[in-house]
């Protein structure tokens, strides 16, 4: 496939095609051929009954060369290649899923539809939302868009534009393992060991270019530029994630709305550290600054990898 093709072509249909498509539930989605396939080896594993440590390392190995491999050979037919690599690297970003369905929670609790905005947050994080009073669902809202600008867009955008749609999915892949087994629980701690610790690793570079960029476009915009500036490290090390609190305290800070708190987690109450200026509150108006904000954070983060690793595969 041409350089150009490459480094040019194919990541600037996939953002396009994301921008107005989102994920079309009619079209087959590769994460869910991904997910039964590692349904069907977690049963194969439990069921001979292996050292399930090693077990998730050889998954995350085996899974992602397999997703490598595949990926390449359907890339090399002629004709179809092209577009099976558009298509997937299209299905590896979620930017315009996450900005139109937090717009729909969003409106929902707007117009004073409080179930509805519960249930429609459910579909987007994996806390309870069934309590959470218009406040927290504001909160929650917030945590979800500013963390998952950077796992469903920056990061897959970085590994598209650097590796291609091969790049993208292997690290979907690691990804997707690490939200299906990445939990502390009993029954996942072991299994789910390895994808978790390969997937902080993965994400650990592009975590950090959002969270700058997000204080780039926030000091244009002239929003809580200094404050941000000044405190989002130190918020972003309290969280238990290497990664996640990056996007999300720039976020707090910028748009001075706090996050963290009382959250519930599969019957289990979880207190995670508050980031933001204390007493930061989420209005309406600020969230859907902030999903307005993320979604230019996205396309900016975009086009400076496209040109940026882009120009390098050309070159060389």
């Amino acid at each position: 496939m041409d350089s150009y093709v490459f480094a040019f072509v194919i990541p600037i249909a996939a953002v396009i095609l994301d921008s107005l498509f989102g994920d079309p539930e009619t079209l087959p989605h590769p994460v869910r051929y991904i997910g039964k396939g590692l349904d069907l080896y977690e049963a194969v594993v439990r069921r001979m009954n292996l050292d399930l440590c090693v077990a998730g390392w050889i998954a995350v190995v085996l899974f992602s060369a397999g997703i490598w491999m595949i990926i390449k050979f359907l890339m090399t037919i002629p004709y179809i290649g092209l577009i099976v690599a558009i298509y997937l690297g299209f299905a590896g970003l979620a930017l315009g899923c996450l900005v139109r369905e937090s717009r729909q929670v969003a409106t929902l609790l707007d117009s004073g539809n409080l179930q509805e905005a519960r249930r429609a947050l459910s579909m987007l994080v994996s806390r309870d939302t069934s309590n959470l009073d218009p406040n927290g669902i504001r909160r929650t809202l917030a945590e979800t868009v500013s963390e998952n600008l950077n796992d469903g867009f920056v990061a897959p955008m970085f590994y598209l534009t650097i590796f291609g749609p091969c790049g993208l999915w292997a690290y979907k892949t690691v990804s997707t393992m690490d939200s299906m087994w990445g939990y502390k629980t009993e029954k996942y701690c072991d299994l789910g060991y390895a994808a978790a610790k390969i997937d902080d690793f993965l994400a650990y570079i592009p975590a950090r270019i959002t969270a700058w960029l997000m204080l780039a476009i926030g000091k244009r915009h002239r929003l809580e530029y200094a404050l941000a500036k000044s405190n989002f490290q130190t918020d972003a090390k309290k969280m238990e994630s290497p990664n996640a609190g990056w996007p999300m305290a720039a976020a707090a800070w910028l748009f001075s709305g706090q996050m963290g708190g009382t959250a519930e987690y599969f019957g289990k109450i979880k207190e995670k550290p508050l980031l933001g200026p204390a007493n930061g509150i989420w209005n309406k108006t600020k969230i859907q600054s902030l999903i307005t904000f993320c979604k230019k954070t996205g396309y900016v983060s975009a086009w400076v990898f496209i040109l940026g690793f882009g120009w390098l595969q050309s070159v060389f």
